[in-house]
């Protein structure tokens, strides 16, 4: 299933996408969040038979899941992305956070931060949770806790990020609208394998990565159960699981500036569409 969220800031309404038609959740929860997920909400969609159909056009799109408790991200988890990066590739996963108020739309504006020079896009996999994962097992345990997967673009500032940090990410990763997700919050039996997805993304409608979730060096499940080792992941809360090579750190692109326009796409999660102004 496809779940969305449509309609003003802060106004979203819960929506079932099912091929090319739009379905009010309204009746049944009052947004797609952690609550909706931790209280059976999947199950009960599935089960339900009379929900109103919606015509959604012209429309905003807002993040499919709302409100994550967290959102925590996996720095250099392809290792082709590390080499570009000027690292070697890591032996543990590198964890960072973003702030949660950077979460916007699919479709939604961008903002370069003031005083930007280097503001970048990622085209990543986000996981989101489906059940507390609190010291997992093993890896094994760990797809169980997943209510499903979202189309995401971890945009930084690289600059904020590596050379006034101090040492830590989170200052260049969590600038206002900086984590577009989206189009659809699509549940983890419809996507099958994770690590077999096709991820691209574009500037101004030129090819900037290409890559597969097969080259991750720490796969979805591994991650998972990794993080419940050192912290607590709840309903709701959103995991970035990296970036394949093809950013502008790489020094092979430029960064990106006011007018451009941002495209990113996974297949089966969507593609998103943002522009980029001036904060």
């Amino acid at each position: 299933m496809r779940f969305m969220r449509v309609g003003p800031v802060g106004r979203e309404r819960p929506v079932l996408y099912v091929d090319g038609r739009h379905f009010d959740l309204s009746s049944l929860t009052a947004d797609i969040d952690g609550e909706f997920l931790a209280g059976d909400g999947v199950r009960r969609v599935r089960e339900a038979t009379d929900l109103p159909e919606i015509d959604v056009t012209g429309q905003r799109v807002g993040a499919p899941i709302a409100r994550p408790g967290v959102v925590l991200c996996v720095g250099q988890n392809y290792a082709a992305h590390a080499a570009e990066s000027g690292a070697t590739p890591p032996t543990d996963p590198i964890i960072f956070y973003k702030a949660p108020n950077t979460v916007v739309g699919p479709y939604d504006e961008v903002l370069i931060p003031r005083g930007s020079t280097k503001t970048d896009w990622e085209v990543e996999l986000a996981v989101v949770i489906g059940r507390t994962a609190r010291y997992l097992a093993s890896p094994a345990d760990a797809l169980g806790h997943i209510a499903g997967y979202v189309l995401s673009n971890d945009v930084s500032e690289r600059d904020f990020q590596l050379a006034v940090s101090g040492g830590q990410w989170s200052k260049g990763k969590s600038c206002e609208t900086f984590q577009p997700l989206g189009p659809w919050l699509v549940t983890a039996d419809e996507i099958g394998d994770p690590q077999a997805l096709r991820l691209r993304s574009w500037v101004n409608g030129e090819p900037r990565q290409d890559s597969s979730t097969k080259d991750m060096i720490f796969d979805v499940a591994y991650l998972i159960w990794h993080l419940s080792q050192y912290t607590v992941l709840d309903p709701g809360d959103v995991v970035n699981t990296g970036t394949p090579q093809g950013v502008a750190l790489s020094g092979r692109f430029p960064y990106l500036a006011v007018g451009d326009v941002m495209e990113v796409e996974i297949d089966g999660l969507g593609r998103q569409r943002n522009a980029l102004r001036d904060a």
